[in-house]
């Protein structure tokens, strides 16, 4: 199997997990949210794994949701290691995605030149 596609599965398998282990989690805090892990980016050692959020809301609760799965990647460390087949799990870095509100703000623009034309 080529590496680049192992990575590629990897990631995806990744994303899985994290979304099952989300489902499952018991913290108040990040339970009652909409988020969406966007894509993950596994280094070349898979050591690391940066994982991307996207959470609608303003910019400081998408923040305070990234700061909450921060303080709570030990769990999902701990539920990659039970269900991934590496030797060992990567750490997992949460970062915020902003993709989703740039694509909404570009949405409104274009609306916004059509409706000025």
């Amino acid at each position: 199997m080529r590496p680049d596609y192992r990575k590629a599965m990897l990631e995806s398998e990744i994303i899985r997990l994290l979304t099952e282990a989300l489902r499952r989690a018991k913290e108040p805090v990040i339970q009652n949210e909409i988020i969406t892990f966007s894509r993950a980016e596994l280094s070349k050692d898979k050591r690391f794994v940066d994982v991307y959020v996207s959470v609608m809301g303003d910019s400081e609760h998408r923040k305070q949701i990234v700061d909450d799965l921060e303080k709570t990647k030990g769990y999902f460390r701990t539920y990659l290691a039970k269900n991934l087949d590496l030797y060992t799990a990567p750490n997992i870095r949460f970062k915020e995605d902003p993709g989703i509100e740039a694509s909404v703000r570009i949405q409104e623009l274009l609306n916004k030149m059509k409706k000025d034309n």
